[in-house]
């Protein structure tokens, strides 16, 4: 029998280690489309940066801003995958595991802020255009166009499978469309001689990295103040573990990002009479992962005995 604060942790090493040493080759494949990609984008995040300083083309420093922080964000991915494997220390009993979510908040902090900058500076171009070289943006815009369709081809396959390869797959594509977009305003100042188009191409430039930034910088804050990871049903976890053989209540349920790909869970489970039952708990773990992507989980084991009863659940805590 158990006592009333039995504490049973089950973190399924056969099924997460597994994983990696299973799929060694399709990390290794991952880890060399995640180097292309960033040593590419580098090199053309400075290639924009040159060609349109001397070009005085503020569309492809606004679209160079945008590819700076998707390199950010492949390089916050790439590590985070690194250091997912690294295992914890005695100081760091998590490994480290969240120095990915403070990337990701760090990364989305500044390209709103230089994001903020260039747009100021386009509505100032606007009030008093300047010419611009429209064949030299066309040119290097066109040349993000094969940058950026490249690599996320790169990620096509394994973005089916993974979240984090799915994110850089949608962002790497989603730059191929906008540097496309940056190629016909090129066009359009050429054909026309119209040197406004290129500050307004850079506001709408700058609205598309805010519209897609925002969502980056409000998960990054979730996540940094250990919200429910999006996509994670807690009505649903409860439901689940509420359902459990021999279960009669469950309080002091946390689900958290331990990282920007990997969430952990802690409960308490009231199992009145209950004996220990490691395949049960085998179970519950597997399921936890397998519908509802939670890969670490820490369940503490009760009998609901009145005369010591657990505080945290006298407490409301669910």
């Amino acid at each position: 029998m158990t006592t009333d604060h039995d504490h049973l942790e089950r973190h399924d090493h056969s099924g997460r280690h597994g994983r990696h040493h299973a799929h060694a080759p399709g990390a290794d494949a991952m880890g060399r489309a995640f180097a292309i990609g960033v040593i590419l984008n580098l090199g053309y995040v400075a290639a924009e940066v040159v060609f349109g300083l001397l070009a005085g083309s503020l569309a492809l420093l606004a679209d160079a801003a945008h590819n700076f922080g998707d390199v950010l964000g492949l390089a916050m991915a790439w590590l985070a995958s690194a250091l997912a494997r690294r295992a914890p220390s005695a100081r760091y009993t998590y490994g480290l595991r969240g120095t990915s979510i403070l990337a990701s908040l760090a990364n989305a902090t500044l390209l709103l802020l230089v994001t903020g900058a260039i747009a100021w500076d386009a509505v100032q171009r606007l009030e008093a255009p300047r010419p611009a070289a429209g064949l030299t943006v066309m040119i290097v815009a066109l040349a993000g166009v094969v940058v950026n369709g490249f690599c996320a081809l790169l990620f096509a396959r394994g973005r089916k499978g993974d979240l984090n390869v799915r994110a850089a797959f949608a962002h790497l594509a989603a730059d191929a469309l906008v540097a496309l977009g940056v190629v016909v305003a090129g066009g359009l100042i050429i054909v026309t001689g119209w040197t406004w188009i290129d500050p307004a191409a850079s506001l709408v430039i700058s609205v598309v990295i805010v519209l897609s930034s925002w969502s980056l910088m409000r998960e990054s804050l979730d996540l940094a103040l250990q919200a429910v990871p999006p996509g994670i049903d807690r009505s649903g976890v409860l439901e689940y573990l509420t359902g459990l053989p021999g279960v009669s209540e469950v309080h002091d349920l946390h689900i958290w990002g331990m990282s920007t790909t990997e969430t952990a869970l802690t409960a308490h489970l009231v199992r009145p009479g209950a004996s220990l039952d490691d395949a049960l708990l085998h179970r519950v773990c597997e399921e936890l992962r397998s519908r509802f992507a939670i890969h670490h989980a820490t369940f503490q084991i009760e009998g609901g005995n009145d005369t010591h009863p657990c505080e945290l659940a006298q407490e409301g805590a669910v």
